[in-house]
């Protein structure tokens, strides 16, 4: 990688990752000042969704002239609105320029995509983007020659273990690792009481509400393994999910000749972050390493699929295609809200996207029109369905 300066636009810059990455820009900003040289990174636009407060605080730090807020009052913000992210990017977003996408659910769609037509690398962190748009987002970056450089730990691991250059036939299968999140040893009469209290106790990760929930019905997992097929260009035959309670391998490759290759770390995001910011490169780190003399056992398990069906279902969605992918996320995120506001029980969230994706069949993907109706009409869906369910709950 040259000296010069790269351009950083960060689009969630107050959830977890938005932060990490933050962390990760200091960081890398200080070991270049100790050599005497210019930043490694200049962030020259951020976005978030609520906390203005904090969007102000990391742009005095780092002199960026450019912000956006989603919700809240106009103030000292470039853009604000629904469409205030996308604005940014219109407004700051340069070729060769990289654009971290870790705003949640499907809102960042359009703005990444704005960003891939203006020749900037996204380091992705927003599973939506594929999942929802994964037929057309690939060929724009393909189109536009610009790289979609994965932030997830379980996608990280995949691309440095993939980074040789192998070939597709030699890969007999991608197999993403999975906490199991706090439900992981509960049986599924006790799931059918968990709450939202319950749920949000993850015991390896901190993260947003919303990620939380999906690790515990593992619809996390689900997006991840639509989200591989997309950026490794395999079927759904070959790409599996286990459960690794520990953490530490974050995902493996296994190949034809019977071999495996895995990604081992402590659970911390800020190492996949920094990965895709310097990509290929890899430089002195701000995250722990490994601690060989204390780790005692690694113990993977199968995923109960009668418990976590939502594996299933991503298999589903890469099979059938089309908006199917956006039917699947758009029902999620709908549930999911809805089981956080005590709503419906918690194993009616996945029985809810299993719902949708049978009654809303899916249709071809050539727009992001396409991909925008088809997530309007499941939001729908799900909401009218999921009042009712509420209702019959509520009269018992």
């Amino acid at each position: 990688m040259s000296d010069a300066t790269r351009r950083l636009v960060i689009l969630g810059s107050t959830g977890s990752i938005g932060t990490s990455t933050i962390a990760v820009v200091r960081h890398l900003n200080a070991l270049r000042a100790r050599e005497g040289k210019p930043p490694r990174f200049t962030i020259v636009g951020l976005a978030a969704h609520a906390n203005g407060e904090l969007v102000r605080e990391q742009a005095r730090e780092f002199g960026v002239q450019k912000t956006a807020l989603a919700q809240g009052s106009n103030g000292d913000f470039t853009h604000v609105g629904p469409n205030s992210a996308l604005q940014l990017v219109e407004d700051v977003a340069r070729p060769g320029d990289i654009v971290m996408g870790a705003m949640v659910g499907a809102a960042g769609l359009p703005a990444t995509l704005a960003a891939i037509e203006r020749g900037c690398d996204i380091a992705l962190a927003n599973k939506e983007t594929l999942v929802a748009a994964g037929s057309i987002v690939m060929p724009a970056a393909r189109s536009k020659g610009v790289a979609l450089l994965p932030v997830d730990s379980e996608h990280s691991a995949i691309a440095q273990c993939l980074r040789a250059g192998t070939a597709p036939r030699e890969v007999r299968r991608l197999v993403i690792t999975a906490s199991g999140g706090p439900f992981r040893t509960w049986p599924i009469e006790r799931m059918r009481t968990a709450g939202p209290a319950d749920a949000l106790k993850h015991p390896t990760w901190s993260m947003g509400q919303k990620i939380t929930i999906d690790s515990a019905s593992m619809m996390n997992k689900a997006l991840e393994v639509i989200e591989a097929h997309w950026l490794f260009d395999l079927p759904a035959e070959k790409i599996d999910a286990i459960i690794h309670p520990q953490s530490i391998v974050h995902s493996f490759v296994e190949y034809v000749d019977g071999s495996t290759i895995a990604q081992l770390s402590p659970p911390d995001m800020k190492l996949p972050i920094q990965c895709a910011l310097t990509w290929p490169e890899r430089l002195e780190g701000c995250s722990p390493a490994m601690p060989w003399s204390t780790l005692r056992g690694l113990d993977f398990e199968p995923v109960d699929h009668e418990r976590f069906p939502a594996i299933g279902l991503a298999w589903q969605v890469i099979r059938e295609g089309g908006t199917a992918g956006a039917v699947l996320n758009a029902a999620n995120e709908i549930a999911v809200a809805s089981f956080l506001r005590g709503e419906i029980p918690f194993l009616t969230i996945s029985e809810t996207v299993a719902e949708a994706l049978a009654t809303l069949r899916p249709r071809p993907v050539t727009t992001l029109d396409d991909v925008l109706e088809a997530d309007r009409q499941a939001r729908a869906w799900t909401a009218t369905t999921l009042a009712r369910t509420s209702r019959a709950i509520a009269h018992g």
